[in-house]
């Protein structure tokens, strides 16, 4: 028997949550309903999926297998929602962006404002992820990514690069002084990574300060570590661009610490004829095209004030 659609639904939602009643409440189904569907799905595929327990329902190594592509299917599902909703005339229906953390909380929102206040019938999802969503896979329609999209059905432009600087706010500068030279950052409170990435063991060699065990103040989360940074925790890396913003926030070692990421835009081509994504695509590659230019001249007018300070 061919699985229905929504036993799949169900299925992620159950892997997802770890229980029946949290996948009915997350899906607004019964528990019950819920619960047949697990049924239903495992005699269909001659497999069982769960290991049923008091503390809830663990997946097995088949349900594990098969995730990625119920992933898939649930993808599928919300761009087929997405298309349907953006028939008839002008601009209207729902368009999906995903950019990192940062760039989504501090930068887009005023973007995405103006193009709503342009385009009243456009409904945005905004989707906080730093890693790379599979645009070819519809996780998302739009991407703001610092690093270049490989694959070739996508069309992606490089709007210019993302300054990174060592931040600190002037309250903790008063209290702990500020540091001349690299070495010397080994005596202030750092901010910094906990999990170790790809990209920042890229940086022990040219900044061997800057690793874990260095750091007083450690997250994954680029929000967080911004937070400690303007709460005068410590010395933290932050985009020149937002610390410009400002006053408070000093940058150091200019001439020592410096990291450009370049920043792209990209979507899938075929969307490029969708008035929504058409759209959408400008109106962000506008935004952050100024941003991105304005972020140095942003710190070169900060520069006079922090003078007194260093």
């Amino acid at each position: 028997m061919e699985p229905n659609w929504e036993w799949y639904r169900s299925f992620l939602s159950v892997v997802e949550t770890g229980s029946l009643s949290a996948a009915a409440r997350a899906l607004g189904l019964a528990q019950p309903t819920m619960g047949r569907h697990i049924e239903a799905l495992e005699h269909a595929l001659g497999l069982a999926l769960f290991t049923r327990s008091h503390d809830g329902y663990a997946p097995t190594d088949a349900a594990l297998q098969l995730r990625p592509y119920a992933e898939t299917l649930a993808a599928t599902a919300a761009a087929m929602r997405r298309v349907a909703s953006s028939q008839g005339d002008g601009v209207r229906g729902t368009v999906r962006v995903t950019a990192s953390e940062i760039i989504g909380v501090e930068v887009l929102p005023p973007i995405l404002a103006r193009l709503r206040a342009a385009c009243p019938e456009l409904t945005v999802e905004l989707q906080l992820s730093n890693r790379i969503d599979n645009l070819l896979l519809r996780e998302a329609d739009i991407a703001v990514r610092m690093v270049r999209p490989e694959q070739e059905a996508l069309v992606a432009r490089r709007l210019g690069a993302t300054e990174l600087g060592l931040h600190a706010h002037r309250d903790y500068l008063e209290r702990a002084g500020v540091p001349k030279t690299m070495a010397e950052l080994s005596r202030h409170s750092l901010i910094g990574f906990d999990r170790e990435t790809d990209f920042q063991r890229r940086l022990r060699q040219p900044f061997p300060v800057m690793q874990r065990e260095n750091f007083a103040f450690r997250a994954d989360s680029d929000l967080a570590q911004l937070a400690a940074i303007r709460a005068g925790f410590g010395i933290g890396a932050c985009q020149v661009g937002l610390a410009a913003r400002d006053a408070a926030l000093l940058r150091l070692l200019p001439g020592a610490f410096s990291l450009k990421l370049d920043t792209w835009l990209a979507m899938h081509e075929d969307l490029r004829d969708s008035p929504r994504c058409a759209v959408t695509y400008a109106a962000l590659g506008r935004g952050l095209s100024d941003y991105l230019a304005g972020a140095p001249a942003a710190a070169k007018a900060a520069a006079p004030r922090r003078k007194r300070m260093a």
